[in-house]
């Protein structure tokens, strides 16, 4: 048994907005690095925002 990086069937992701604010955080803090000309933090955050909406609002849990 593996252990994901980003269990969407934790109990603290029952609730939409928990799933919805983990995911668009992390995508608005990666549009304000590319603002402020850091290609490479945003390219990190903007990588970890779409992982999280995959995992959590794309696939959503079981």
């Amino acid at each position: 048994m593996t252990k994901q990086f980003l269990d969407a069937n934790h109990p603290m992701f029952r609730k939409a907005w928990v799933r919805w604010t983990t995911t668009l955080f992390p995508l608005a803090w990666g549009a304000l690095e590319l603002y402020w000309g850091n290609p490479g933090w945003a390219a990190i955050f903007g990588g970890a925002g779409a992982y999280a909406g995959y995992i959590l609002l794309y696939k959503k849990p079981d």
